[in-house]
């Protein structure tokens, strides 16, 4: 059993930066971010592949978002900057301890740690 404990997140004007942590308590083959805006489907941000320090994006947040791993705090970070009101929604953290073939399959994850509020205003 793994728990993820998030923090961060909050509101800022357009352009602004956030930071997003998740801590985890034990081994974990993948981390990831999803997002959920209100009405639409969860979405996937970006993942961390432990075993490799595989780092994957979203289209939508590439050269914006930067994912990390702080592996002596075992602690997935994403730094969020130069962001937008698309960005608005629920942000959460998921991990899985094997193999996954698609990162953004939401189903697949075994853990997630409690969603926290990015609201980016115009």
């Amino acid at each position: 059993q793994v728990q993820l404990v998030v923090s961060g997140g909050g509101s800022v004007q357009a352009g602004g930066s956030l930071r997003l942590s998740c801590a985890a308590s034990g081994y974990t083959y993948v981390m990831a971010w999803f997002r959920q805006a209100q009405g639409k489907e969860r979405e996937g941000v970006a993942a961390f592949l432990n075993s490799t320090g595989g780092i994957l994006y979203d289209d939508s947040v590439k050269g914006r978002f930067t994912i990390s791993l702080d592996s002596v705090k075992n602690t997935l970070h994403l730094q969020m900057n130069s962001l937008k009101p698309e960005d608005t929604g629920m942000y959460f953290c998921a991990a899985r301890q094997t193999y996954l073939a698609s990162w953004r399959s939401s189903n697949r994850y075994t853990y997630w740690g409690q969603g926290t509020h990015v609201t980016v205003s115009s």
